[in-house]
């Protein structure tokens, strides 16, 4: 009976021990696994060309507009069910500016790349500046991917790239703290999107062939697919070596050339809009199931409470729809790509857990509300800084971040320690030209700069008047004053560079 009793007290005492060991071992490595981390860039996707409404009312209550109602993104609207978007998410009007500015945090003014980066040479206009960053990132630029490859992530970039000019060495994402790229070089559009035409290297534009993917080359299948394909292989690896992973997954959708994604074509056909604005729709819709397809991959490995996606579009958009009064693809929001009003720089923006659980350990780190809207501004330069602090990883010392943590914003909450302040520097030439804007709390300004005759003043008060319909330069001179002064600030600060006549500078003019 002793015998009994005690071989019974022994098996107990040898099953809490071991309860104890595998606890020991198991629980603190699960809970110190750092979060995946999912970074979903679609090109030129502005604010309206998605059927999730990011625009709200004087109450913050979500306005659903026509285009929300013409495109299909079943998977956005998933992705912001399960957590936060925000309604005043600013990129710069342009692509090359922002994607440096997503992987540097900091603002184009003092990256210095203010103009898209043509491969074959300086685009900086006739008034251009002389040494705006037309070479873009180096080897030495510190850059998301590469602190995070040094933290022991798998680092990998799909897609459009456009970090460079040919033969620099900003071309090769793999020199920029990538791990694995696929189909990233200097370009900034795809040449094609069908595989038949090898995505231009057998049809298409040849000079803008997409590098790689030649397994695909001759079969049906759109660019889109093919990218998500390749992301979903990149993250099985990632898993298999026991890392956690960063994709920077970066569409070449929905730039031109205006390809129909035929798997979509149906759904638009009877729209009664254009051949083109038929096209541009099948582009979002393909976007959109990839995000879906990419969604379904992390969960169906395991991973989905542990990896966080933040989904956004690189400037405004640039759809093919009719201009009326300046009014476009972004209406109600005035503009376009490359305007300087906030049809250019307001994009979507959503963040969430794949699979929401405020119970798991990343998710007690960094909770994001869910079904939430954000009214608070945010922008491209917030996202270095906030996973930074997701994967508690350190910048060099003395590197200058101009972006604020979103920590307490993803919660729903305000960030009070915030400036409100989002500087679009653009001393090129485009669609609008020369000019600064500056968008302060409620308030914003841009300055046409002096190529030709005296400066350009605008004054919108966008809290009274978001759509820009009246320039208040004129009527409310005090104010243009003051936000001249937080401008030129601004501009100092960063040592930005002037656009130039006559081998002379063209700087602000304050008025008087």
């Amino acid at each position: 009976m002793k015998t009994k009793i005690g071989l019974k007290i022994a098996f107990s005492v040898f099953k809490l021990l071991f309860l104890l060991f595998v606890t020991s071992c198991n629980s603190p490595e699960k809970e110190n696994t750092p979060p995946n981390i999912i970074i979903f860039l679609v090109d030129d996707m502005g604010l309206m060309d998605t059927s999730v409404p990011f625009l709200t009312d004087t109450n913050g209550n979500s306005v659903r507009y026509p285009l929300n109602d013409y495109y299909k993104t079943p998977n956005m609207e998933e992705l912001a069910e399960h957590g936060i978007r925000f309604t005043n998410f600013y990129a710069h009007s342009v692509c090359s500016p922002s994607r440096t500015s997503i992987l540097t945090g900091q603002n184009s003014a003092r990256h210095g790349v203010t103009n898209w980066i043509k491969p074959e040479e300086n685009n900086r206009s006739e008034f251009g500046p002389a040494n705006w960053n037309w070479k873009g990132l180096t080897k030495e630029s510190v850059t998301l991917p590469r602190i995070l490859q040094q933290a022991g992530y798998k680092t990998i970039h799909v897609g459009k790239a456009h970090f460079g000019p040919f033969n620099s060495e900003g071309e090769n994402p793999l020199n920029l703290g990538f791990d694995i790229n696929v189909a990233g070089s200097s370009i900034g559009q795809p040449g094609s999107y069908l595989g038949t035409e090898g995505f231009g290297h057998t049809g298409g534009n040849k000079a803008r062939a997409v590098p790689g993917l030649e397994k695909y080359h001759g079969k049906d299948i759109f660019l889109s697919e093919a990218l998500t394909l390749e992301a979903n292989l990149a993250i099985s690896q990632a898993k298999e070596e026991g890392k956690p992973f960063f994709l920077h997954m970066a569409h070449y959708a929905l730039h031109a050339p205006f390809y129909s994604d035929l798997r979509f074509a149906k759904n638009y056909k009877d729209s009664g809009m254009s051949e083109k604005a038929q096209a541009y729709a099948t582009l979002i819709e393909g976007i959109d199931k990839s995000l879906g397809d990419i969604v379904l991959h992390v969960k169906d490995l395991g991973l989905g409470e542990n990896t966080l996606i933040f989904f956004l579009g690189d400037n405004g958009s640039d759809a093919p729809l009719p201009i009326e009064n300046n009014y476009s693809s972004a209406s109600p929001l005035k503009g376009k790509k490359a305007n300087h009003w906030e049809g250019g720089i307001r994009v979507p923006f959503i963040a969430s857990w794949v699979i929401p659980n405020e119970n798991a350990f990343s998710q007690e780190k960094l909770p994001i509300a869910k079904n939430a809207i954000q009214q608070q501004m945010g922008s491209v330069l917030d996202i270095f800084s906030t996973l930074s602090q997701v994967a508690n990883v350190n910048s060099p010392e003395g590197f200058v971040m101009d972006g604020f943590d979103l920590k307490d914003q993803l919660m729903a909450r305000q960030n009070k320690i915030r400036d409100e302040l989002f500087l679009n520097h653009f001393p090129h030439n485009h669609r609008s030209s020369y000019f600064t804007s500056l968008v302060k709390s409620d308030w914003k300004i841009i300055y046409h700069y002096q190529v030709e005759e005296q400066p350009l003043y605008e004054l919108f008060n966008l809290k009274k008047d978001p759509f820009e319909t009246k320039n208040l330069a004129e009527k409310n001179p005090e104010q243009l004053k003051i936000m001249m002064k937080v401008l030129s600030s601004e501009m100092k600060s960063k040592k930005a560079r002037y656009p130039m006549k006559e081998n002379r500078p063209l700087e602000l003019i304050i008025p008087r």
